[in-house]
């Protein structure tokens, strides 16, 4: 009998979920399903794993389920209860839950995926965004440009690379172009404008694209230029401190001509007069081709200056700690 009642006991013990699987009854579901397979994979490699493996799997599944535990765990006989097993969310549960109630649409959509491929699709999200930014950024509100001629010298600087190029830097000059300023207002005389190239531009110049000149005629004016290279706006002579008198002595093709600048349209000039093919030549160009106003220049370093007036921008260039050079600019409009 006392063989009996042993084995009877061996055999209650041997069927402790708890035993079997090796953990304690404080055990939370994440070390339950470790010790688990942890068994499974030592008694998987016996010559008859089943008996071991089933027995394995009935004290994983009580384990498992919260009710079926709570009873094992109730008092029997008098016995006094097992603390009360609180159900334990594993860091990935949570984080699953969290993002699926989050805000973030992003994070709904990838809830139920895997971490290294909702690190991946964060990524890809991220730098496409940064890519949109960047395109919306250059195609309505500020685009740089190289300066590519020597129309606009000394003003803007043009690469030297032949002798007779005209060019004064070793770099080209790369400026930035504020290009949702004419939504809101009128282009005024004597800003300095990028444009895309009239088709009588292009045929007459040899160039296309867009130019980069000074405005100088607003629709209605009439444009003047007279024996000595002066430029007249409806009788009243043009206040040029930007012109060096060196490249108005060039400037002998154009004299004592006369040209109307028709409504809606603007008339254009380089700085570097006698080297420019501009409106004198082609005409005048229409608003719809007018792109933006040359503000800044950003390139090389010892060229950066600021070509409009900017609130704020010499307060800009300090956050940037970038030298400021203020283009001169006279009072006549």
């Amino acid at each position: 009998m006392a063989e009996g009642t042993e084995s009877s006991e061996n055999t209650a013990v041997a069927r402790d979920p708890y035993s079997v699987l090796g953990v304690s009854r404080s055990a939370s579901l994440a070390e339950i399903r470790e010790a688990y397979w942890r068994q499974v994979r030592f008694h998987s490699m016996g010559t008859e794993p089943g008996v071991r493996l089933q027995e394995l799997r009935e004290a994983y599944e009580i384990l498992t389920d919260p009710s079926r535990r709570a009873a094992f765990d109730s008092p029997v006989d008098g016995a006094p209860a097992a603390p009360p097993i609180t159900p334990v969310v594993e860091p990935a549960q949570a984080e699953t839950e969290r993002r699926r109630h989050s805000r973030n649409p992003l994070d709904r959509m990838t809830a139920g995926l895997p971490r290294p491929w909702r690190i991946a699709i964060d990524w890809i999200v991220t730098i496409a965004g940064a890519i949109a930014i960047v395109l919306a950024i250059k195609a309505w509100v500020v685009n740089p440009y190289r300066i590519p001629s020597s129309s606009m010298e000394p003003t803007l600087h043009c690469a030297h690379s032949s002798p007779n190029d005209g060019c004064e830097a070793r770099f080209s000059d790369r400026v930035l172009a504020n290009r949702f300023i004419y939504h809101f207002r009128d282009p005024k005389r004597k800003e300095i404008v990028v444009f895309n190239t009239p088709h009588a531009a292009e045929a007459t110049c040899g160039a296309s694209g867009t130019f980069v000149k000074r405005l100088i005629g607003l629709p209605g004016d009439t444009v003047h230029e007279d024996d000595q290279s002066f430029i007249w706006i409806n009788g009243k002579k043009l206040n040029e401190s930007y012109i060096k008198p060196e490249r108005r002595a060039q400037d002998t093709q154009n004299r004592n001509q006369t040209w109307h600048v028709p409504k809606g349209e603007y008339f254009f000039m380089g700085d570097n007069r006698g080297e420019s093919c501009d409106s004198r030549r082609w005409g005048s160009v229409p608003r719809r081709k007018l792109i933006g106003d040359v503000f800044a220049t950003y390139w090389p370093p010892n060229r950066i200056s600021f070509h409009a007036i900017v609130p704020g921008s010499p307060w800009l260039a300090l956050l940037f700690l970038l030298p400021v050079r203020r283009r001169r600019r006279s009072g006549v409009r």
